[in-house]
């Protein structure tokens, strides 16, 4: 099944490390040249900085490129890479500027700046899963309502909307394969009185719910 999660969203996150600032910015991408361009426009910004490091990850392609940006060779394009790696992040380009503080950090140290910077901003943007969703309508009595959120959320689905009328109406995007086993449930808690619809489908990206 085809799956895989991507930035949300934009997003920059800044850390200071021995007085250099480190900031890092992420831009969701699906060409090298959309990566390209995003990596252009934060070096005409920040043209004053020492640095622009950058890397970039695309699904359709599997391209995966990085550069250190005139830094000691490996400590920044690479470690940065690593962090989506490591996260699954695909279709994401980012970019750590860095103004220079006066205080060599070394090897490791810059190894650590850089990928802290790019995994905050990561956090920033958050994370979206694409895959298909079906999208169903289940109607249920107030008292049921949490209940039911809880059991999407147990399914790996999301809530789309809620409709309050007499009855609550849940609308929530659900993974395919567990479409069946999100209904059986319901009809279970209901013992048979309610049972969710399914409305459509689609292939999209939904940011990924923290589980509390």
């Amino acid at each position: 099944m085809l799956e895989y999660y991507v930035p949300t969203g934009e997003a920059e996150a800044e850390l200071t490390e021995k007085r250099s600032r480190f900031i890092g910015h992420i831009f969701p991408v699906t060409t090298e040249e959309e990566a390209r361009a995003c990596i252009e426009s934060v070096k005409k910004k920040h043209y004053d900085a020492r640095h622009n490091c950058w890397c970039y990850r695309l699904h359709t392609t599997g391209a995966e490129r990085y550069s250190d940006d005139g830094e000691p060779q490996g400590t920044a394009g690479q470690p940065m890479l690593n962090v989506f790696q490591r996260e699954q992040i695909e279709d994401v380009c980012c970019v750590v500027t860095r103004y220079f503080g006066g205080i060599l950090l070394g090897a490791g140290g810059l190894v650590r700046a850089y990928g802290q910077a790019a995994k905050d901003a990561l956090t920033a943007a958050g994370s979206s899963v694409v895959r298909r969703w079906v999208e169903v309508s289940l109607p249920c009595p107030y008292p049921l309502f949490e209940r039911m959120k809880l059991e999407v959320e147990a399914q790996g689905g999301v809530l789309n909307d809620v409709e309050y009328a007499a009855d609550v109406t849940i609308r929530a995007l659900l993974p395919e394969e567990h479409v069946e086993p999100f209904s059986a449930r319901v009809v279970e808690l209901t013992a048979g009185e309610t049972a969710p619809q399914i409305c459509g489908e689609a292939f999209k990206a939904v940011p990924r719910q923290e589980r509390t």
